[in-house]
């Protein structure tokens, strides 16, 4: 079976959907996400940070710090009326001081909007569905009792490393424990007399779903903790807005990659920021399903297949080329719509789609070159073949063609005289060094060796590959012929005391060429009056003598010297023909 290009297009269009359905190359999707489909925007005003950072440790000293440190911070927050006050420090057991713990629970107790985190522990694999935890930190009984809620804080970075997808929620001991992002959007809400619909996420089979990042690192405003508790930053100045408070310090060890983080990390406070500020813009992205995804890919296939068939390969190439910023700029458009579709599958696909034709058409090339070579590399000279593979279709057309040829027949005179007074192997062997001979003279002048018939050959000129002057070409092969029988011709002489000579009959006129025979057998050769006639004039000539037609002689007469012999009848036409003996080239 002849592999043909819409075989290797299919195979690798199935190979593609196969990685598709089980997620292969989801690392690959992630980065054109990233880098196609994540942009900057504006930060939301309604969300502040309240900083762990260098300036603080050094102001308030090292960490951690007395628990009633963070009560002086929560009073002070409470009179500027703030909507939420949220930590993302955990307290999972009392202090060695019991007094700043208490102070730390009164001030929470007395605030009412502050959200303290948990954090889960998890088996390193999970089955789709609702998330169980094997274990939990959370706040000391005293302190989560005092809270106005409780949330984790857990991250769920990608096999890469980078912080793409938020859990929603995880159950443990029987009871849901919700996001540290989500129970501060819902507290806010509800703070603003609206509720918070947990419906409206587009959750994956493991409850997750997908950050859209407003900010690089450090974009949200940070307020550094000390400057608030000293009052440099007046409690006011959180009226009414989200308060996160968290590490802003590479000590921490509380930084991860994301979308737009480039090489660099953000810290976690500022992820929950962005997840914030994602729920509270409600800007939620839904991942397209693999199917439609698989859709999308197969119309590209068929597409991509078009191209390739129809346009020449920098052509094609230059269309695949716009169909993938087509897609990178349709992403981000969609994006922006609030859907996910896969780039990470079908611009690969693309690419290699590309690869595969090179490949495809360079294996083509070679198997043309060696169907040429095994047709015509019998008949004709290495550089003739070599020519008709650069001349492509124009200089091999198979198959019934009809053109203007010149026909070369030439025969040995006296072989069989020869063969009387020789062994069979003898003969074979001067047989050879003749044909040998007229196959040689042939090559040098761009003929094609059509046939050796006995001690005959046939040749053929402007055909498969055309020549501008095959008549002339046709009598320098007829003439290097005559002149190298003359030593052969020497050597029978002075090995058998007899010598032979050539017969040489050459006509030019229309024929039809090509591969002409059986299903089973088929020759490259020329059929027609045209050939008839050469052979005929071959038979007329004398020992040693070189008859050429009329039609032969008026294209050559310029470059030739040749003696007319009349007219003569040659079985088969009914009117006689002109012939003329050549003597030499001018």
């Amino acid at each position: 079976m002849k592999l043909k290009l819409v075989h290797a297009m299919a195979l690798l269009t199935a190979l593609v959907c196969i990685l598709m359905y089980r997620g292969a190359l989801d690392s690959v999707d992630n980065f054109f996400e990233d880098r196609v489909m994540q942009h900057e925007s504006a930060v939301d005003t309604r969300i502040a940070i309240i900083a762990i950072d260098d300036q603080s440790l050094e102001d308030l000293g090292s960490w951690p710090w007395s628990r009633s440190i963070h009560a002086g911070l929560i009073d002070t927050l409470t009179q500027g009326n703030p909507a939420v006050i949220a930590f993302d420090v955990t307290f999972p057991t009392r202090s060695d001081d019991i007094e700043s713990d208490h102070a730390f629970e009164d001030a929470v107790s007395r605030a009412g909007n502050v959200i303290l985190p948990a954090y889960g522990t998890f088996a390193p694999s999970a089955k789709p569905g609702d998330i169980e935890a094997l274990g939990l930190s959370e706040p000391y009984p005293e302190l989560k009792e005092a809270a106005g809620a409780v949330a984790h804080i857990n991250t769920m970075p990608d096999r890469d490393h980078v912080v793409r997808k938020s859990l929603y929620s995880f159950n443990y001991d029987g009871q849901s424990i919700p996001s540290f992002a989500w129970s501060v959007y819902q507290m806010y809400m509800e703070g603003t007399g609206e509720s918070a619909n947990p419906e409206k996420l587009p959750l994956d089979d493991f409850g997750r779903f997908h950050i859209s990042y407003s900010d690089a690192p450090q974009e949200y405003e940070a307020i550094p903790y000390s400057a608030v508790l000293s009052g440099e930053v007046p409690a006011e100045y959180f009226e009414n807005r989200i308060v996160l408070i968290g590490p802003y310090a590479v000590g921490f060890k509380d930084d991860y990659l994301t979308p737009l983080s480039g090489k660099g990390t953000s810290y976690g406070v500022e992820i929950h920021a962005n997840i914030v500020q994602e729920l509270l813009d409600g800007d939620f992205k839904k991942v397209l399903d693999w199917k439609w995804n698989v859709a999308i890919l197969l119309v590209t296939a068929v597409i991509a297949y078009y191209l390739f068939r129809r346009l020449k390969l920098l052509y094609s190439f230059l269309a695949v080329a716009s169909i993938i910023g087509v897609f990178m700029m349709g992403g981000s458009y969609i994006y922006g719509k609030g859907t996910i579709i896969s780039l990470g599958y079908v611009i690969p696909f693309l690419i290699v789609s590309c690869i595969v034709v090179i490949c495809f058409r360079y294996v083509q090339e070679l198997l043309e070159k060696r169907r040429v070579t095994d047709i015509f590399g019998r008949y004709v000279a290495p550089q003739v073949v070599n020519q008709i593979l650069k001349s492509g279709d124009e200089g091999l057309k198979l198959g019934g063609s009809r053109r203007e040829l010149t026909i070369l027949f030439v025969d040995i005179r006296g072989f069989t005289t020869l063969s009387e007074i020789t062994e069979p192997e003898e003969i074979v062997e001067i047989l050879n060094e003749y044909l040998d001979l007229t196959a040689n003279c042939i090559f040098q002048y761009d003929g094609t060796l059509d046939k050796f018939i006995g001690d005959a050959t046939m040749a053929i000129f402007n055909a498969p590959l055309m020549l501008e002057d095959h008549p002339m070409k046709a009598v320098q092969a007829a003439w290097a012929m005559k002149e190298g029988s003359v030593a052969v011709e020497e050597k029978l002489i002075a090995r058998f005391g007899f010598g032979v000579k050539f017969g040489i009959g050459i006509h030019t006129g229309p024929a039809v060429f090509g591969n002409i025979g059986s299903k089973t057998r088929m020759d490259y050769t020329a059929i027609g009056d045209t050939v008839n006639t050469a052979a005929r004039l071959e038979s007329y000539a004398k020992p040693g003598q070189i008859i050429i037609s009329e039609a032969t002689y008026e294209a050559v007469q310029e470059k030739v010297t040749a003696t007319s012999l009349g007219e003569i009848k040659v079985k088969g036409k009914e009117q006689g023909i002109s012939i003329y003996a050549l003597e030499g080239l001018k």
